[in-house]
């Protein structure tokens, strides 16, 4: 039964402790409307934590009654002391300036999934066979976990009563590699685009809607199409299939157009995953403005500090909830080259200013602090391998971090040690945006390399090759779908069929592929681009059963799906 926050045992467990103070300070002057994500106490009465917001001089515009979580918008300048000093809050995280935006790009990370490859061709070995789609030859990564006609898709293609939410970008519902699987009736906007700053900088950019709420069946960015067609494109005869061909795909959209990911969309798209029998999630991001959230780190102002404990709280909530309710979480390890286990530096929070004039600073980051929701309890964290199988150079990782690894393209690990499209990872690419982008010619043929095009009929389809553990995560997931299609049971509250998450995660680690640390354990990424010859020099620890970048060890959809 879902824990209400307004349980009358609660109630009274809780009135002497937190009885509403009077307030009896005077109000301060006015000043800019911000936006803030505020967190109510634990089982604290609605009635209570509502009007601790407003004496703390907010309003709420929107509330996550499951988690406790509300979006509120002020004019106080001192709204966040105000918060601290009610006791049935617990924590504010400073959104936004209305009408203010970022003045610096987002995550370096989406630089590493769109290295264009130097190859500018891409060459197919003769027709693929009656039984394979026609660009099953590119897609390396399903041959790796053996999610092949000849694999898994002969013995367990998956279920459509297995429902997987793809908390992204948007998915574009009408790609013809998609629709077939695509729930629309279930699928879910939680964003709003943000159209430009007060200066006119662009964020989101024009809204194509009266309401800047894109519908469920749309996607600015095609990230999310990316990751949803790696799941679940269907054995159609038009492009590629994706690991689960057979299970249902459910949008629900938790990232802006631009690629940021805040706190409030996300807490709610997993709460509604939660209640609405969402069977595994995939998480290919970390909740802005911070990369890593520190309590208490010196380099943070104390409001930063407090922003980054309420991320943590907050998001931590949410993957509870989920995770009591049966779905499967599984995360993206990121793309820092970098050890999540040991001290690092970040150089990229706040990648979201909350206030004009605010910008990254350097800060040490010691291991205690978390990048959410990768780090968050319940959830499978998954590196990067390329087509060689090695740790993709870019995928972080960590020995006690890392589940297992999956396939997310490494477009680097060639002979010539220069970028090559065939190493990224080939998916569904929508249609609008390679014509919005100017990436076809005028017959509809792509003009750059990392496209291609396949018809079947008058049935025309893109799809892109790209990288990152925004790829690898949703081969993960797909092969968590099969798991679920082959042992689940019935779901009596929601229909469909359901599996223990616990369950799901032992048969998905149990069942991959045991990979050991290269030798020698410190490892010398070397390649070349444009701009030069690169290096990155990483270390990996543990044992061939369990270690910091293959966790233990590269998923393998066959396996799983024959597991006793």
């Amino acid at each position: 039964m879902r824990r209400a926050l307004i349980s009358a045992a609660c109630a009274v467990a809780t009135m002497a402790a937190l009885a509403v103070p009077a307030s009896a300070e005077p109000k301060p002057d006015k000043g800019e409307v911000s936006e803030y994500v505020v967190l109510y106490k634990e089982r604290v009465p609605l009635g209570w934590a509502h009007h601790a917001v407003r004496a703390a001089g907010g309003k709420i515009v929107h509330e996550n009654r499951d988690v406790g979580v509300a979006t509120v918008r002020s004019d106080n300048p001192e709204f966040i002391h105000a918060v601290m000093k009610e006791r049935a809050l617990e924590g504010v995280a400073h959104n936004r300036v209305i009408g203010e935006a970022p003045k610096t790009k987002k995550k370096a990370a989406a630089k590493v999934e769109r290295m264009t490859g130097t190859k500018s061709t891409v060459s197919l070995k003769g027709a693929p066979s009656k039984n394979e789609e026609p660009l099953a030859d590119l897609q390396w990564d399903m041959k790796q976990i053996h999610a092949t006609a000849d694999g898994s898709y002969k013995k367990e293609p998956g279920d459509k009563r297995v429902l997987v939410g793809i908390l992204d970008t948007g998915v574009d519902g009408s790609h013809p590699d998609i629709k077939p699987n695509f729930n629309r009736k279930l699928s879910r906007n939680f964003t709003h685009d943000i159209p430009t700053d007060a200066n006119g900088n662009e964020v989101d950019g024009p809204c194509e809607f009266k309401s800047c709420v894109d519908p469920v069946d749309w996607d600015d960015n095609d990230h999310g199409t990316h990751v949803a067609s790696t799941i679940a494109s269907p054995r159609n005869g038009l492009g590629m299939a994706g690991v689960a061909p057979n299970v249902s795909i459910v949008n629900l959209r938790v990232g802006q157009d631009s690629g940021y990911f805040f706190l409030q969309p996300t807490v709610d798209g997993l709460t509604y995953a939660a209640k609405h029998g969402i069977d595994v999630v995939n998480m290919s991001y970390y909740v802005d403005p911070w990369l890593w959230n520190c309590g208490n780190n010196p380099a943070d102002s104390p409001e930063d500090q407090l922003e980054q404990r309420t991320i943590i709280k907050a998001t931590q909530r949410a993957l509870d909830f989920a995770h009591r309710r049966g779905v499967t979480l599984i995360s993206a390890a990121g793309n820092d080259f970098v050890d999540y286990t040991k001290t690092n530096e970040d150089t990229s929070s706040p990648d979201f200013p909350s206030m004009p004039g605010e910008a990254p600073h350097d800060r040490t980051i010691p291991a205690s602090c978390v990048s959410m929701p990768s780090e968050g309890e319940h959830v499978i964290p998954i590196s990067a391998t390329g087509p060689s199988t090695r740790k993709s150079y870019y995928s972080s990782f960590g020995n006690g971090y890392v589940a297992v690894a999956a396939p997310g393209g490494d477009k680097v690990d060639t002979a010539d040690q220069r970028p090559d499209d065939k190493a990224g990872i080939w998916a569904a690419y929508p249609e609008r945006l390679a014509k919005a982008r100017g990436e076809l010619n005028a017959d509809g043929t792509p003009n750059v390399p990392y496209i291609i095009r396949s018809c079947k009929g008058d049935d025309c389809a893109y799809y892109q090759s790209i990288q990152g553990t925004s790829m690898a995560s949703p081969h993960a997931v797909g092969v968590a779908a099969l798991i679920i299609s082959k042992y689940g049971h019935r779901d009596r509250r929601h229909g469909g069929i359901t599996l223990s998450p616990n369950f799901v995660e032992r048969v998905l680690r149990g069942t991959a592929t045991e990979k050991e640390c290269p030798s020698p354990r410190t490892m010398e990424y070397v390649w070349y681009t444009s701009t030069g010859k690169h290096t990155s020099t990483q270390t990996c620890e543990g044992s061939k059963e369990q270690n910091g970048f293959f966790g233990n060890g590269i998923v393998d959809a066959l396996n799983a799906v024959s597991h006793r």
